[in-house]
């Protein structure tokens, strides 16, 4: 018989880079997880945080990140080692998404800290440049927006106002506000961050919407598209 071969150091990498990719197809947490931390990232370069801070914010994420692969492991390991409910069982669970959890509101803390100063600044630069545009401009797309998704849903015969059908009306809306932030903010200088963080929170809605099998892909990328279309035809022919 022969012995089984050792795995290589190219091996151990690539088991462990297939551990991270199953768990972020299999966990939403994941996946949020990851989007939040992009978001992080993006903000620590507008803001231009020190050597130190980026620390903090590495380790912060990281910090949660690992958290969340090991709560996967241990809710792996024991639903294969329980096949019916046991306290025990659900006390491994617990306390492992108790870890997340602490690791996540310490990554939100380290976070508070490094971008409070600088969120406080900006935020009030933000309120002050949204009271110079055109409230009018907002609604009417948002209206018109929603008027779309209404007709279009009247004419495919699929879903109502608020529910399934084509195209979806959360993705709409999400992302004409997104887009209605993106061309509020033309003359800013840390437009690209509000602007990615606003377009993370569309996605985020769009896929809520896929995941509790509301809409389909086809019909969130319709209605996202169309939400900030609509939105970009109103700036561009009635902005002053």
């Amino acid at each position: 018989m022969r012995a089984r071969r050792r795995p290589t150091i190219l091996d151990s990498f690539n088991y462990a880079f297939e551990g991270i990719i199953h768990v972020l197809r299999t966990q939403r947490n994941m996946r949020t997880h990851f989007a939040i931390a992009a978001g992080v990232l993006i903000a620590a370069l507008s803001f231009d945080v020190n050597r130190l801070e980026l620390i903090a914010l590495l380790l912060a994420i990281a910090f949660v990140l690992i958290a969340e692969m090991i709560n996967s492991a241990v809710e792996a390991a024991v639903d294969v080692a329980s096949t019916s409910f046991d306290p025990l069982a659900k006390l491994a669970k617990d306390i492992a998404a108790g870890a997340v959890l602490i690791a996540a509101l310490n990554a939100v803390a380290i976070g508070y800290l490094v971008f409070s100063g600088d969120v406080a600044r900006e935020s009030g630069r933000f309120l002050d440049r949204l009271s110079e545009t055109p409230e009018e401009l907002t609604l009417i797309a948002l209206a018109l927006t929603t008027i779309a998704v209404i007709a279009l849903k009247a004419v495919a015969g699929r879903g109502t106002p608020l529910r399934g059908g084509w195209p979806s009306g959360h993705a709409a809306v999400a992302f004409a506000g997104w887009m209605a932030v993106t061309l509020a903010l033309d003359d800013s200088g840390h437009r690209f961050l509000i602007s990615s963080l606003t377009f993370i929170m569309a996605l985020l809605v769009a896929q809520t919407r896929i995941e509790s099998g509301v809409h389909s892909s086809v019909e969130v990328a319709a209605g996202g598209l169309m939400g900030a279309i609509v939105t970009l035809a109103v700036f561009q022919l009635f902005a002053a």
